[in-house]
């Protein structure tokens, strides 16, 4: 999938980190929380919806970004979602947790306060994390 195929609403909250096996990876701007999104190389709706090949592949790009937030930045929790509700284009929702953050317990829709953006220094450092542990191919930042 090409950048320019995001939904521009997506691309509008986020940034573009780069591509995954079956996906393109980014990052929700606010970075109160490490808030990753997949989007899956696919003009279906729901992750369900997908062949079962597509899907494991889709599932497994979710898993190394979920284990990316746990063991490199640390987090117990993740939180995992597909909802599409407002962004038609099928997203999927990595979002790192821990007791004390922002908004726990509640969920993070609604209730995420304005934070701070991530320096381009940290995004760099991520895309070369992730680049490391996931095989992302990271894009221009």
């Amino acid at each position: 999938m090409e950048r320019d195929k995001i939904h521009a609403q997506l691309l509008a909250d986020c940034h573009y980190l780069g591509s995954l096996a079956a996906s393109e990876l980014l990052l929700n701007r606010n970075a109160s929380l490490p808030w990753f999104i997949v989007v899956p190389d696919t003009r279906l709706g729901d992750v369900l919806d997908l062949p079962q090949h597509h899907r494991d592949v889709v599932l497994a790009d979710c898993a190394a970004v979920s284990a990316f937030i746990k063991q490199v930045l640390g987090f117990s929790k993740v939180n995992f979602a597909g909802l599409g509700n407002v962004v038609p284009q099928m997203h999927l929702h990595i979002i790192g947790r821990q007791e004390g953050d922002p908004c726990w317990p509640q969920p993070v829709w609604g209730n995420l306060p304005a934070g701070e953006q991530y320096e381009h220094l940290q995004l760099q450092a991520w895309q070369s994390d992730l680049r490391k542990m996931i095989d992302l191919v990271p894009a221009e930042l």
